[in-house]
């Protein structure tokens, strides 16, 4: 056998095995179901985690309703009240929310926490975390939801809540 002979069927052989090295790839690779399947799961506990503690705030500070949230915007909670203050003989109603919510499955392949606060009126924190849906630590997005929750109930209190 020539030198031309062995290289074409080292050449092939080369092929077989990029070939195959690429079947077992796709094969290991999640499935758009299993992506859908994961964030669904991981989203269920998060959703589970958020209620738990958005809905301690209304003990906390009266007049806080908690409200379920779901649907395109995302799963999760909320606290909201409105106050009506009088000064001066006018009227203003003054809003206060907390929003934390778990993002809709998307085609990035990415587990979303997002997390909005309002005090009277006044945006006072707009947050986003993201990770990859495959390596997502759960744990690491329940710390914020903890972290996120105590830090409006600090501003909350701070500005005579």
């Amino acid at each position: 056998m020539g030198f031309d002979d062995r290289l074409k069927a080292a050449i092939l052989r080369g092929q077989r095995r990029g070939d195959a090295a690429a079947h077992e790839a796709a094969a290991q690779a999640m499935s758009e179901e299993d992506f859908r399947r994961l964030h669904s799961q991981v989203r269920l506990k998060l959703s589970d985690h958020i209620e738990a503690c958005v809905n301690k705030l209304p003990n906390f500070f009266p007049g806080f309703q908690y409200e379920m949230m779901y649907g395109d915007r995302g799963w999760g909670g909320a606290c909201f009240r409105e106050d009506l203050r009088l000064a001066r003989g006018q009227r203003t109603n003054e809003y206060s929310r907390l929003e934390v919510t778990v993002r809709p499955y998307s085609a990035a392949h990415v587990l979303d926490l997002a997390a909005k606060g309002t005090i009277r009126n006044k945006e006072v924190f707009n947050r986003n975390y993201y990770e990859e849906l495959a390596d997502a630590d759960a744990e690491k997005f329940r710390e914020l939801i903890d972290l996120w929750v105590l830090e409006y109930a600090e501003l909350y209190a701070s500005r005579g809540g």
